[in-house]
C-alpha cells in the first residue's frame, strides 16, 4: 500500500512539473515592415543615392577601360590572321610582344575593376551595419512602448491586424536618431604587427 502511495506521488509529480516549467507570459507580437524601413528612411535613401552614384562610376570605368582593350584584341587578331598559315602558331616576336602587353593591360584592368568592385560592396555592408546597429534598439525601445515582447518582419507573417504594426514608429525614431551614415567602406581590421627580422 505504501509503496502504491509513492509510486503514485512521484507520477503526480512527473506530470505537474512539465506544466510548471512551461509557464510562460502570453506573446504580445508586434510587426515591422524591414523592407519599408530600409526603402524610406532619410539615411538610407542618401546612402543608396551616394551608392548608385558609385555603382555608374564602376560601369562607366568598366567601359572606359574595356573599350580601348576590345579594339586592341580586334586589331592583334587581325594581324594574325593577315600572317602566312605557317607563322600563325609562331608570331614575329614584335607581334608576341605586342600580345604580351595586351594581355598585360587586361590584367592590369580586371584587378582595378576587382578593386572597385569589392570598395562597393564593402561600402553597402557598411552602410547596412550602421543602419542594423540602430535600428535593433530602436524596435526593441518600440516594442516596449507599445507592450509587445515579440517583433517579426512582415514578410514573416501571413496575415495581421494594422493595429500591431509598429514600422510607422520605428520609421520615425530612426529618421530622427539617425539623419545620415557613413557611406564609405568597412573599416579595416587592424594589420598585424609585421614580424621584425631576427638579428643573429
Amino acid at each position: 500500500m505504501t509503496n502504491k502511495l509513492v509510486l503514485g506521488l512521484l507520477a503526480a509529480a512527473a506530470v505537474a512539473t512539465p506544466a510548471t516549467a512551461q509557464r510562460l507570459p502570453a506573446a504580445v507580437v508586434a510587426v515591422v515592415d524591414s523592407g519599408r524601413i530600409y526603402a524610406e528612411c532619410t539615411a538610407c535613401r542618401a546612402a543608396l543615392t551616394q551608392l548608385q552614384t558609385q555603382a555608374t562610376a564602376l560601369q562607366t570605368r568598366q567601359q572606359a577601360l574595356a573599350g580601348p582593350i576590345q579594339t586592341e584584341g580586334q586589331a592583334i587578331e587581325a594581324a594574325i590572321q593577315a600572317l602566312p598559315a605557317a607563322q600563325r602558331q609562331s608570331p614575329p616576336a614584335a607581334l608576341q610582344q605586342r600580345v604580351q602587353r595586351w594581355q598585360q593591360s587586361q590584367q592590369t584592368a580586371n584587378q582595378e575593376l576587382q578593386t572597385l568592385q569589392t570598395r562597393l560592396q564593402s561600402t553597402q555592408a557598411h552602410v547596412r551595419q550602421q543602419l542594423d546597429t540602430r535600428l535593433g534598439p530602436i524596435i526593441n525601445q518600440a516594442m516596449t512602448t507599445r507592450g509587445a515582447n515579440l517583433a517579426v518582419d512582415t514578410d514573416a507573417t501571413l496575415a495581421r491586424s494594422n493595429s500591431i504594426d509598429i514600422t510607422n514608429d520605428v520609421l520615425t525614431a530612426l529618421n530622427s536618431q539617425v539623419p545620415s551614415v557613413s557611406v564609405t567602406p568597412l573599416p579595416q581590421q587592424a594589420q598585424p604587427a609585421q614580424q621584425r627580422p631576427t638579428g643573429r
